[in-house]
């Protein structure tokens, strides 16, 4: 419980940001306050778990994997302040990840992730543009990959906390032997 309100905590912003905090905070308890209710009175709980938790647990996993998949390669190092280059982080510090291409229409170029680290602000539709720019300049800088399943055990299996030595420590190399979900991921997959 503890955990959850900290996540709420203003004082965690800065003071620019604190406003629209509030505002979002606001929107959230509200629609709480009155959707949900609304919803289950409409639908009942079913209709609540069908019409609002499973869609946003949906959408919560597409989104998770996608952060997931464009910013966690073993071969990418976290650097302390004094090692660290702006550009550097922007070209090579996140994965440029090709999906199949039913996923790439539905999620608006959001594969083609490394120019929104260079600049939030160059529109979906320009980021293939500027990825092929990058490309032609700074190849040799970015990590590009094609989603695979193979991709995925090696960032859910290995790419989990992090050592300056060794960029990251697997869970297994951490955890006790039994441990079920890091068995079954190596039985499934090996």
């Amino acid at each position: 419980m503890f955990r959850w309100l900290c996540h709420f905590d203003t004082k965690k912003f800065r003071p620019n940001e604190v406003k629209r905090v509030q505002i979002s905070l606001a929107c959230v308890f509200a629609f709480m306050a009155i959707g949900w209710p609304l919803i289950v009175y409409q639908t009942g709980v079913m209709g609540w778990i069908k019409f609002w938790l499973m869609p946003w647990l949906g959408y919560h996993f597409w989104m998770s994997t996608f952060t997931m998949v464009h910013h966690t390669a073993p071969h990418i190092p976290f650097k302390q302040s004094d090692d660290w280059n702006a550009a550097q982080a922007q070209l090579n510090g996140t994965v440029h990840c090709d999906y199949p291409s039913w996923i790439e229409i539905l999620c608006h170029d959001i594969n083609v992730h490394i120019p929104h680290h260079i600049s939030p602000r160059i529109p979906s539709y320009n980021l293939r543009a500027a990825h092929q720019s990058l490309r032609e300049n700074w190849g040799k800088y970015l990590n590009e990959a094609t989603w695979n399943w193979r991709l995925m055990k090696t960032i859910l299996t290995v790419c989990h906390v992090y050592s300056k030595e060794q960029n990251y420590v697997a869970f297994d190399e951490l955890t006790p032997k039994e441990s079920y979900p890091i068995t079954f991921l190596k039985k499934s997959n090996a």
